[in-house]
């Protein structure tokens, strides 16, 4: 098996919840030789576990750690010359039996409607890019293209270009470049998460587009400061998806030096 197998379970391990409490028992496992150490790991996993947990500290660490971004208008994207929107996947549903067929999640529902507003209000085609993922693996994978191509029925537009092999969003930026050079698209906006903007816009020009940003669902400070440092399922996924990303841009510029010639 290749390092790339791994991925996402080693994702999983270094992102929250798992990561602070691997530290609260690693705690317990050091008390033996190093009493104070382990003391300090069962503090700071706990302290990790409950922070990681609200809401508040997502809002800070996409402040500290993120570069920060700004919403588009169709204003913008006409004075940018914008050819084409591409909206990139963010996962899919696996089951839904009420419809008979896997469907997209809640985050790539929120870019595709977003793509579908943004492209209502300026005519432009759509793009989307939405493989596999690494943690899929057999046949019984759906691509994430199909499910935007239903989603996008619904809303009463079409779907000009689908991407369906990517597995990351390297890849995305990658595969979606040699499909729209194909009609002399070399502008675009392209849509995903506030958290997730600053990467893929790295990525996709990396890849030879010209991009202008038009990010989707900002994270925002809850309406009632006390409720900001309660833990909450909402916290826990908004400072895992902080610091996934962060996690990739640091490791973008290590895996480009890799993949490079010497």
């Amino acid at each position: 098996m290749a390092i790339e197998d791994f991925k996402p379970v080693l994702t999983a391990l270094a992102l929250p919840p798992a990561s602070a409490l691997l530290l609260m028992l690693l705690g317990p496992l050091m008390l033996g030789r190093h009493r104070v150490l382990g003391r300090m790991a069962m503090w700071l996993g706990l302290l990790a576990a409950w922070g990681l947990s609200c809401n508040g500290s997502a809002v800070f660490l996409s402040k500290v750690l993120l570069p920060a971004v700004t919403p588009a208008s169709p204003v913008q994207l006409k004075t940018d010359h914008v050819q084409a929107i591409v909206v990139l996947g963010g996962g899919m549903q696996r089951s839904s039996p009420e419809y008979g067929s896997p469907q997209l999640n809640a985050p790539s529902l929120v870019r595709v409607r977003y793509g579908a507003w943004l492209a209502k209000q300026t005519g432009l085609p759509l793009a989307f890019s939405g493989g596999v993922g690494w943690a899929s693996t057999g046949t019984t994978t759906v691509a994430e293209a199909l499910g935007a191509q239903q989603a996008l029925k619904d809303f009463g537009l079409p779907l000009r270009w689908a991407e369906d092999k990517a597995r990351d969003t390297a890849e995305s930026a990658t595969l979606t470049r040699k499909l729209l050079q194909k009609d002399g698209i070399e502008r675009i906006a392209l849509i995903t998460h506030a958290w997730h903007m600053p990467r893929s816009v790295a990525a996709f020009t990396a890849a030879g587009f010209t991009v202008t940003p038009a990010p989707t669902d900002f994270n925002q400070p809850e309406s009632r400061d006390i409720l900001e440092w309660l833990p909450s399922s909402d916290g826990i996924r908004n400072n895992r998806n902080i610091v996934r990303e962060w996690l990739g841009q640091v490791a973008l510029p290590l895996a480009t030096r890799l993949k490079s010639p010497h």
